[in-house]
């Protein structure tokens, strides 16, 4: 998942993460623009924790650290993390988190059933889930009022050479690819994920740039007209007045659900439960849905909506828009192995 604006008064750099010595701070590490402001300001008005923020750019960065800070034993960590759901599952097969403790939250109960209890963290042990979404094309009408984009495979038209925008994710390419050859998205079988680089390779002349730090904001400036985005940029970008369409390709959306989870080295383990009991409360999901533009599974916070943001298609598809869903599954470290070595070669050409 997957945001981009940094609320600056709270931001730790990631390279520089807070020291959380005592229950009266909690230092987060998320996508960027994934927590209001005001939201950890009111949590930190009604229980006197105080928030240190710091920020990633992708799952691999956020796993990356986390193990330089755990396998060195450093005097640094991490106390509320979130992860994806292929990189949630890698994590707590790894020891790198710690159940959670259901009595401290009580406000689990508000939860969406639909995103618990999913294969990547059976009955919810390790996690919560904070934010779903999908990753989709996006189209500026108001530059291409007449091209008719349907499907992944048709970024790989030659007219749009040098123009598209792609996410810079190792995941993302290869299942947009694995899907256009009929592929499963989630493919473990060596000679597809081969396939999927080879049918990667001409798109490149397609590709203007790849984009996973501020992804909609080549669309706003105007940079790029065409290509793929997540649904919560999408959305804030239509909110900005420009005429963004975002089209579910045939092939099925690529799907994905951030969690909240704990580190094992977390130290304030009280106040990181705190914090996730308090984003569960329907009100304040709600909030963070409309400031944000992201969609958050709790049953609560929906009736309290905007009904033009309840009824977004972007935010909220529909059921047969995500049936038709891929959503993204651990592979293993072996599997993903053969997917970074391509994906270097990939970009490396």
């Amino acid at each position: 998942m997957k945001f981009w604006f940094r609320p600056l008064a709270l931001v730790v750099a990631a390279t520089l993460p807070a020291i959380a010595h005592a229950q009266d701070r909690l230092s987060v590490y998320a996508w960027a623009e994934y927590l209001p402001d005001d939201v950890l300001q009111a949590f930190t008005e009604e229980t006197g924790v105080k928030v240190d923020y710091a920020s990633f750019d992708s799952n691999e960065a956020l796993y990356a650290k986390l193990k330089l800070l755990q396998t060195s034993k450093a005097s640094e960590s991490y106390d509320l993390i979130f992860p994806s759901s292929y990189m949630l599952s890698k994590m707590a097969r790894e020891g790198m988190l710690q159940p959670l403790d259901k009595n401290k939250l009580p406000h689990f109960s508000q939860l969406d059933d639909s995103m618990l209890d999913k294969d990547f963290d059976p009955g919810n042990r390790y996690s919560m889930p904070y934010a779903f979404g999908s990753t989709a094309i996006a189209v500026n009408r108001d530059d291409l009022a007449d091209a008719e984009v349907k499907s992944w495979q048709d970024l790989w038209d030659s007219r749009w050479q040098g123009q598209l925008m792609l996410t810079d994710d190792i995941r993302e390419s290869f299942q947009m690819a694995l899907l256009t050859l009929g592929y499963s998205a989630n493919s473990r079988e060596p000679a597809e994920i081969e396939a999927a680089y080879q049918k990667l390779v001409p798109l490149q002349d397609n590709v203007l740039l790849y984009n996973s730090d501020n992804p909609r904001m080549p669309y706003v400036t105007g940079e790029t007209s065409l290509g793929l985005l997540w649904s919560d940029q999408a959305y804030k970008t239509q909110q900005d007045g420009i005429a963004l369409e975002y089209v579910y390709p045939e092939e099925g959306a690529i799907f994905w659900v951030d969690s909240a989870a704990i580190p094992a080295d977390a130290r304030s383990v009280d106040a990181a439960h705190q914090f996730l009991d308090f984003l569960m409360r329907p009100e304040i999901a709600a909030q963070i849905i409309q400031e944000l533009g992201i969609a958050v599974p709790n049953k609560g916070a929906k009736p309290l909506l905007p009904a033009e943001v309840a009824t977004s298609p972007v935010l909220f598809p529909s059921s047969e828009v995500v049936g038709k869903g891929h959503f993204q599954d651990d592979l293993g470290d072996e599997t993903l192995a053969i997917y970074e070595e391509y994906w270097v070669k990939l970009r490396s050409r």
